[in-house]
């Protein structure tokens, strides 16, 4: 019997595929695939070089909308965004609106911000990137309508290819968003959308940043 502990909900053969830190030299060659595909990419060793990578990509006085991400919570980029008061943060603005009054403005600020700062759910060896979402509002944004996109990923979250990508958002991650949205909000997480990003046509508008630690989930 292994000595993995299987965290609530999650197969120990999924802990063992979709937890563990993957090499620095295949984080350096998923960069390259990255790069490859259109993204502005590179690889990191600590969460803490990554914050800083963050910060120096946001101008000061700039409009950033930061996607909920326990990746971002960890190495203090939530934090910077949201009260460093070198930005405008769109998310605490938004929770300050009238939803019934304010429900169009609230959904153009929401958007088309200056920048989008998240994570990503799996990240292929040949350079695609998936995010899974319940509600599907930051993926448009995402997509299109943010000028800028700023992705800090955790190494534990490269996978061999598109199918291992969405095995490892429904095996891994969603047991884990569950429980914490169970948690935050008492509703559950779900799988509604996936938005999967295999190339980048603007050029340096999606910056990807590979970590070597194990970030979020």
């Amino acid at each position: 019997m292994s000595d993995t502990v299987v965290p609530p909900g999650i197969g120990e053969q999924a802990v063992t595929e979709f937890s563990r830190l993957n090499s620095v030299e295949r984080l350096n060659s998923v960069a390259q695939a990255l790069n490859h595909n259109g993204f502005h990419a590179q690889s990191v060793g600590t969460g803490a070089e990554a914050r800083q990578i963050v910060a120096s990509l946001l101008p000061e006085g700039a409009e950033v909308f930061n996607n909920t991400s326990r990746t971002l919570e960890s190495i203090g980029v939530a934090d910077d965004i949201e009260r460093s008061g070198r930005y405008e943060p769109l998310r605490l603005r938004l929770f300050g609106m009238d939803r019934e009054m304010q429900a169009r403005e609230m959904r153009v600020l929401a958007a088309a911000p200056d920048y989008v700062v998240g994570s990503a759910h799996a990240v292929t060896a040949e350079g695609s990137l998936l995010i899974a979402s319940a509600s599907g509002s930051q993926l448009g944004p995402i997509v299109s309508g943010a000028a800028h996109v700023i992705l800090v990923i955790g190494g534990q979250k490269v996978v061999s290819d598109l199918e291992a990508g969405i095995r490892r958002i429904y095996e891994y991650s969603l047991p884990l968003e569950d429980l914490r949205a169970r948690e935050a909000y008492g509703l559950p997480s779900g799988v509604n959308n996936i938005l999967i990003m295999n190339k980048v046509v603007a050029p340096d508008r999606v910056t990807a940043i590979l970590v070597h630690e194990v970030l979020g989930f």
